[in-house]
């Protein structure tokens, strides 16, 4: 199947962007509680969060990596695991302190990136792709109508969640130290 020149890792980058509301819309109908629809807003968030591996693979393997892409990426990942949140958390389904640490660490570290561009990007390290592996299924677990007796399991997801946004944030400032120390160096 050959797809259409139109269509671009960008392209799918952008859908997804776009398609955020839909998955948070679909959460909130029926007041959040049919389960019915947690788990088409959980398959429509799945959805999205495959085109995030998709294009990023797409765009490498055909040569299309664009700046406008590389920047774009991170933003609907945040803007995708971040709309998912703060609709838990608004349901009361889940933590608000969690949702705030999480987006704080996304947000500042956006920021960073900006500020420090001129410098070269800072790749994503193993513990940042954990990251959002590990926040994309601990959140998406929150979203999908799951028996009260697995909030054990929950907890224990997003805890590890936690942990690895705190960490890869220090892992990633450290890394641009260190890259910024070695230029002065030479």
């Amino acid at each position: 199947m050959r797809i259409p020149s139109f269509i671009t890792p960008n392209t799918l980058t952008v859908t997804r962007i776009l398609f955020i509301p839909v998955g948070v819309y679909v959460l909130f109908l029926d007041g959040g509680d049919n389960s019915r629809y947690q788990i088409i807003a959980w398959t429509i968030f799945f959805l999205l969060g495959l085109t995030d591996i998709v294009d990023g693979k797409w765009a490498r393997q055909s040569n299309r990596v664009t700046a406008l892409g590389t920047f774009l990426d991170p933003i609907a990942d945040k803007a995708l695991i971040g709309s998912a949140m703060i609709a838990l958390s608004v349901l009361d389904r889940f933590p608000w302190w969690m949702t705030i640490l999480i987006l704080t660490r996304e947000i500042g570290i956006t920021i960073f990136r900006l500020l420090v561009i001129r410098d070269g990007v800072i790749p994503a390290s193993k513990s940042g792709k954990l990251k959002t592996f590990f926040q994309g299924f601990g959140v998406g677990f929150f979203v999908l109508p799951l028996p009260a007796s697995l909030d054990w399991f929950k907890m224990l997801f997003i805890s590890v969640a936690i942990i690895l946004t705190i960490t890869s944030a220090y892992e990633y400032i450290n890394a641009w130290r260190t890259s910024v120390g070695k230029r002065k160096v030479s």
